[in-house]
Order: C-alpha cells, then sequence, then structure tokens
C-alpha cells in the first residue's frame, strides 16, 4: 500500500518508522529483532536509509586530518524486500541523488519495481558530490530526483525503449520546519517543496524537531504558500545527555530549554526517561490536533520507541 493511502485511510494516529541498514559486514539479525520488536504497534511503513560513499576527514592525534574515502553502504534493498515480505509492512527505501547518476537511480528504481516496492522518499542526500562519469549525467537535487520518478511513472526512462512499462511509486520528499541548513530562509525552503510537490511529490516527512509550535506553524506557512501534500512530522527520542548539543549541531534544529533543563536535572541513567516522556507529551499534543501520523527516527535501538508505543496504547 502507498503511503499517501495509509494516511487517508487510517482508523486511527499512525506511528511509522526510519531505520538504518548494518554497516557493512554487520549482522542483519538485529534488524529483524528490531522490526519484531514494533509489530505489536502495526507500524504502516518502514523507512530504510541509504548511504553513497562519500569523501570523510577523520581527526588524528597532533590536530591533523586524514581524507578517508568510504564506499556506499549496502543493504538497503534487501531490507525493503525482507520488511515486506517478511514482516507484511510497506517499506520505503530513501533514494539519493546525490552520489548516484541519474543510470544508477534508473536501474534502483526498476529493482525496487520488480520487487514490489510502491513508495520511495526521494532526498539530495548529504556529502560530496560525485562528478559522473563521461556519457552519465547526475540530477542537482531533490526536485530533479522527483521529476526523474514521476518521468518513470509516466513510462518516460532516459533512452528509448521497446517497451516502457509505467512504474507507480508514491514519492515522498523530506521538509524542514526550521528550514534546511542551506536554504538562505525558510520562506525560499518552502518555496522549494512547492516546486517538488509540482514536480509529483505526494507527501512530505519533516526533519525532527522538539517543539510542536515549529511544526504548526511550518504547516501553516507551508499551506499559505500552496503546499497542498500531507506533511507528517518527524520526530527523534533523545536518549543521551550529548544529543542536546549534537542534535543541533547534526541537524540544523533547537533543542528547547525546557527539554535542555530537564535532561541537566537527571543524572545520565534517566536521560531516555526524560526524551521518552518529551515524544509522548509531543506525539499526544499533534495527535490532538489532528495530525493523523507521526515519524520517528529510531536507526536501530527500538528499546526506546516500544516504550513510547506502549504509553500511547493506554492513552489513545
Amino acid at each position: 500500500m502507498k503511503v499517501t493511502e495509509h494516511l487517508v485511510n487510517a482508523a486511527k494516529p499512525l506511528v511509522s518508522v526510519e531505520i538504518i541498514p548494518p554497516r557493512r559486514g554487520g549482522n542483519v539479525e538485529r534488524i529483524y529483532q528490531a522490526v519484531s520488536s514494533l509489530l505489536p504497534y502495526e507500524p504502516p511503513f518502514i523507512d530504510i536509509t541509504s548511504h553513497a560513499g562519500e569523501t570523510v576527514w577523520d581527526e588524528v592525534p597532533g590536530g591533523t586530518f586524514r581524507r578517508r574515502v568510504t564506499r556506499k553502504a549496502p543493504g538497503t534493498f534487501g531490507l525493503c524486500a525482507a520488511i515486506k515480505y517478511r514482516f507484511d509492512i510497506d517499506p520505503v527505501p530513501h533514494v539519493l541523488c546525490n552520489g548516484f547518476t541519474r543510470e544508477e537511480t534508473e536501474d534502483a528504481l526498476i529493482e525496487l519495481n520488480y520487487l514490489g516496492i510502491e513508495n520511495v522518499l526521494a532526498i539530495r542526500g548529504d556529502g560530496e558530490r560525485r562528478v559522473p562519469a563521461e556519457g552519465r549525467s547526475a540530477n542537482d537535487g531533490a526536485l530533479e530526483l522527483v521529476g526523474q520518478v514521476a518521468a518513470m511513472n509516466r513510462g518516460e526512462y532516459l533512452e528509448e525503449l521497446v517497451e516502457s512499462t509505467p512504474t507507480d511509486f508514491c514519492i515522498g520528499v523530506a521538509a524542514y520546519p526550521e528550514k534546511h541548513a542551506e536554504a538562505p530562509n525558510l520562506e525560499r525552503d518552502i518555496a522549494a517543496l512547492v516546486e517538488k510537490e509540482r514536480a509529483g511529490a505526494e507527501y512530505a516527512v519533516t526533519q525532527l524537531f522538539y517543539d510542536n509550535e515549529v511544526y504548526f506553524r511550518f504547516v501553516k506557512t507551508a499551506r499559505d504558500q500552496g503546499v497542498t501534500i500531507p506533511i507528517v512530522p518527524g520526530l527523534k527520542i533523545l536518549t543521551r545527555r550529548s544529543h542536546v548539543t549534537s542534535i543541533p549541531r547534526t541537524f540544523n534544529v533547537s533543542v528547547p530549554e525546557a527539554l535542555v533543563a530537564e535532561v541537566a536535572a537527571v543524572d545520565d541513567d534517566g536521560v531516555t526517561a526524560v526524551g521518552i516522556r518529551w515524544a509522548y507529551e509531543q506525539t499526544m499534543q499533534l495527535f490532538e490536533q489532528g495530525v493523523p501520523s507521526a515519524h520517528f527516527y529510531v536507526m536501530q535501538d527500538t528499546g526506546p520507541l516500544v516504550s513510547l508505543l506502549e504509553m500511547l496504547k493506554h492513552s489513545l
């Protein structure tokens, strides 16, 4: 089922999740156990991240840096197949343009179509750009990537084919309630979301946030500027003391002073309980205001989310 169909047909508020594949050489059983732990709560769909190869600069003793080139992270497609056919949950693979050519993207979408995957999240992806080999091209950003997926949904491929069967992907995109780090202002960032909707995007999932008013203001402004697609709020449970500084630095989001104070008032063992309680209050307020779905970034550790889902089960 498509994400948009889940949102429209939901008889109760939905909670979906995003996970990451195991590192190269890692054990996939941990992911299967994580997904299994969520089955009693019936997640409608699960996002699976994807990462291209990139150049990383590691700081080494003495204050110097060492250049290291990482290989792309494998496993997204395999996990998609397992989640769909082993767990009967709709997977949403992340499809990137940064680090991949348009030709590689077309190949990936064909593979996903053959697997019966109905949803994709089209995002630019982080890291430095890779120059395509001669004779190949690349999408400059998420807007162009959405356009490529939408074109394939119309049966338009990069080259003329004897048989060009249309795909039927539901296309999701990212949205940023506190604006993307590279956007000059929020108005321009929302204008980019409008363009992605016009290109074929059917829903958006937001960057994580810890203040619901940020989300509500963003949605109102987006609607005023012409965005009509569903905007699913993205949340993350704070589980470490360091998150109050690392999350703003990494994701360009703010952490409310009230949450910072609550974390400061407990020892390390109490931080997760604070994060779960804050996320519970966030989620309940969102649902009470009529938001039909919440999306949690959980990586691989579903324990805190399971505790939250237990609380929600007794409240909704």
